[in-house]
């Protein structure tokens, strides 16, 4: 099953570096020249920190520069001048993600409908889960399903396995989807700023197996979602979306636990679809989001 989209041919520059006067108009001034369309172009300056972002995007159709030269002219001519560092994409290259679960299938189910409805430029190649509650569901929709059981005794071994299978398929980025294991280190450092987490906003307040029955005990009168990359510190990662649910005295258990898996599947899905459209930019513990 693959995207309905077939984007254009384009190149993307995700950039930071030190501020200073010409940043703009040295980066234009490299597509323009060379006869690149320019597609979309954000920035953002952190005045305290003085660190200039940017995301451009241009269509290759004309450039006069081959796409396999692109990188190299312009770490050559600009990146050095200006002490960036940047990362290149182009936009017909297609990300292969991998999905993490466990039994909970909500976040699951919504990552594979916009999967299937081409909502993404993404390709699928496979989901692991320690769990094989779900694997008929991940049958439907034509994806091998990895059923690899974690206990303390084996949690290292399985996590050769794991890797072995993501390098096996090409995978470029995971995203946890309620996967209930806590990663290695070991694991994490493969995929730097590459594995997408999402848990519930009650923590740290409300922890352990039933956050959603603690927090109605307490009278919460709001409820939400973090999307993250995953990083050593547990659920301390650059935050890439959030959102919130507002509760009142009316609302049940159940009803929180409902409200809450809806945002979890909402906020998860937004973070993912911008890592997919590389407009997520990691800068020491926090993350720029170009819309």
């Amino acid at each position: 099953m693959t995207s309905l989209k077939h984007p254009e041919t384009t190149a993307i520059l995700l950039i930071h570096c030190p501020d200073q006067k010409g940043i703009l108009a040295a980066v234009t001034e490299f597509i323009n020249i060379n006869k690149g369309n320019i597609l979309y172009l954000d920035q953002h300056v952190d005045r305290k920190a003085n660190v200039f972002f940017m995301r451009v995007e241009w269509s290759l159709e004309q450039f006069t520069i081959p796409r396999e030269k692109v990188e190299e002219y312009f770490d050559t001519l600009f990146a050095q001048k200006y002490h960036m560092s940047f990362r290149l994409y182009f936009g017909d290259q297609k990300p292969k993600m991998a999905i993490f679960v466990s039994k909970m299938g909500h976040c699951l189910f919504d990552l594979l409908a916009h999967y299937s409805a081409g909502d993404w430029n993404v390709d699928i190649p496979c989901v692991i889960s320690n769990h094989a509650d779900l694997e008929p569901i991940v049958e439907r929709f034509g994806i091998p399903f990895h059923h690899i059981p974690i206990t303390k005794d084996n949690k290292e071994a399985q996590e050769v396995r794991q890797v072995e299978l993501l390098e096996s398929y090409g995978v470029n980025f995971i995203v946890l989807a309620r996967y209930m294991q806590i990663i290695s280190d070991d694991f994490v450092a493969r995929f730097p700023n590459r594995i997408i987490n999402i848990h519930h906003s009650t923590l740290p307040a409300f922890i352990g197996a039933k956050p959603y029955h603690a927090a109605y005990e307490r009278g919460v009168k709001i409820i939400g979602a973090t999307s993250h990359y995953v990083t050593a510190d547990l659920d301390a990662g650059p935050i890439i979306e959030q959102d919130v649910a507002r509760i009142t005295h009316k609302d049940t258990v159940e009803m929180m636990v409902h409200r809450g898996q809806d945002v979890e599947k909402m906020v998860l899905s937004r973070a993912v679809e911008k890592h997919i459209e590389r407009k997520i930019l990691v800068y020491q513990n926090r993350t720029v989001v170009f819309s």
